[in-house]
């Protein structure tokens, strides 16, 4: 194969901001390395790699899980052998834009949870929050260690076509990913051994230690007993989940598994009952105590959250977090970080319009076909409408639907997400994508993994990343 031929047939999107390409000719700096690398490479050789990676993924059962398949809802990870390159300037950028926003967020959910000085103040109206089913009455007043509410968090981003990074969502409730962040990485380095040193590309694997490090950090005990509740092996991210407590050397618990006893949480073992100091739970708010919240749940532990008012216990993210997530709140978010931070946002928020206020409806519904509709409680790209795609059919219905509860809906408009080269079918070829960088807090402050999970709409044109809706995954290097 001609060295060349790999690039000669790149067809750049109009009106895009390409990862590789600073026009048709020139490439970006940071790629410059793993250029040369593929032009001294031929396609048989990139096409067994690629047949490698989904070896090494099947072998180490790297599956997610979606609901509404008919083909079966256990499904391999898709995986691109090219991996998106970022800059030091453009992490460190991405780096402190997060850190400031983690910090109006969280300080937002104490404020919320307390004083609710915002509401007060008139920055934010107090029915957006009492009509919100994220927020928890039973979190009010609550002390939590160190005031720190969302220890672990995943922001996703966009890089638009004016070559900003903007933020799409905050996901602070039990955000998923971080392991396919970490396979991502263990699958590059087999198939590209040399060039990850060569190139500088900055570790990831640390982030199981400093996860481990930041939940010890919220007992006084010198070994707390720190447990991973998973609401079971059909959860979407059940392979996260026992990656996680494995990497980490800590118990992989069901709700079954634990029991309340005067205020304490226990682990039934063989030896008899064993005192819980730290939950890191992947389970939702709902279900997470059934005589407070879902009263069916059968993935908690009934008498959880009266351990934890009473400082018993701690669970890792606070419950209530999803508060500040909502796709409502979003909006305000800018607002916080000047209210709370008086700062300007480092990263901005989308343009957003909230279907609840008559005069923003009717615009959007004018300008349906350059709209993407979301659900403000919604996840997993699951109840999407996504305008320029929708048939008039379709539009309507969603719409009526809309018009029934406005105000749990939110509109922004469809973006030119930026594209990354993905080897296809032997060539290489734009797919659109976003990044999920994950943050840890703790009583030190906050420490973001130097990479991230990059998601890929392998769809050609597709701008939906997401796994349940056949979108994959890159891994993400970012440079000394």
């Amino acid at each position: 194969m001609n060295k060349n031929a790999l690039f000669s047939s790149y067809e750049k999107l109009p009106n895009t901001w390409d990862e590789m390409y600073c026009d048709k000719k020139q490439f970006r700096a940071q790629y410059e390395g793993f250029i040369e690398y593929l032009k001294n490479t031929s396609s048989e050789k990139l096409t067994k790699k690629e047949d490698l990676s989904k070896q090494l993924f099947m072998s180490q059962g790297v599956t997610f899980t979606v609901y509404n398949d008919n083909e079966g809802i256990e499904k391999i990870f898709p995986f691109d052998i090219v991996p998106r390159i970022i800059t030091v300037q453009e992490w460190d950028k991405i780096e402190r834009g997060i850190k400031q926003r983690l910090k109006a967020l969280n300080l937002f959910i104490k404020d919320i949870y307390n004083e609710q000085f915002i509401i007060k103040d008139g920055i934010i109206p107090a029915d957006l929050i009492y009509s919100c089913p994220s927020f928890l009455r039973e979190m009010k007043g609550i002390k939590v260690p160190y005031d720190v509410y969302v220890h672990i968090s995943g922001v996703d981003l966009i890089r638009n076509n004016d070559g900003e990074f903007y933020v799409l969502e905050d996901n602070l409730r039990t955000p998923s990913g971080v392991s396919y962040m970490l396979e991502n990485r263990e699958i590059s380095k087999r198939l590209f051994p040399g060039i990850l040193p060569k190139t500088h590309v900055r570790s990831v694997s640390n982030y199981p230690n400093l996860l481990y490090k930041k939940l010890k950090e919220l007992s006084e005990l010198t070994n707390p007993n720190i447990v991973l509740l998973t609401p079971g092996i059909y959860n979407s991210a059940y392979y996260e989940h026992t990656t996680l407590a494995r990497l980490m050397g800590i118990e992989l618990v069901e709700g079954t598994d634990l029991v309340v006893k005067n205020h304490f949480v226990y682990m039934k073992t063989t030896n008899g009952l064993k005192q819980v100091d730290i939950i890191y739970r992947r389970v939702d708010d709902d279900y997470l105590d059934p005589l407070e919240f879902n009263a069916q749940s059968a993935l908690g532990v009934a008498g959880i959250m009266a351990a934890y008012r009473k400082g018993h216990v701690n669970i890792v993210n606070a419950p209530g977090t999803g508060i500040a997530d909502d796709k409502a709140i979003y909006i305000y978010v800018p607002d916080m970080i000047k209210y709370y931070l008086d700062e300007k946002p480092i990263l901005k928020n989308i343009e957003t319009y909230q279907l609840g206020r008559a005069n923003e409806l009717e615009y959007v519904t004018k300008n349906i076909r350059e709209m993407v509709i979301k659900k403000t409680d919604g996840s997993g790209g699951y109840g999407m409408l996504m305008g320029h795609e929708a048939s008039d059919t379709e539009i309507k219905g969603y719409l009526d639907n809309v018009k029934k509860k406005p105000e749990n809906f939110i509109a922004q408009p469809i973006l030119r997400l930026s594209t990354a080269p993905c080897y296809i079918n032997g060539q290489l070829s734009p797919r659109c994508i976003d990044l999920r960088p994950f943050a840890l807090a703790g009583k030190d402050g906050i420490d973001i993994c130097p990479g991230g999970l990059t998601r890929v709409a392998l769809k050609k044109g597709s701008l939906v990343v997401n796994s349940s809706q056949g979108g994959g995954s890159k891994d993400t290097w970012v440079l000394q």
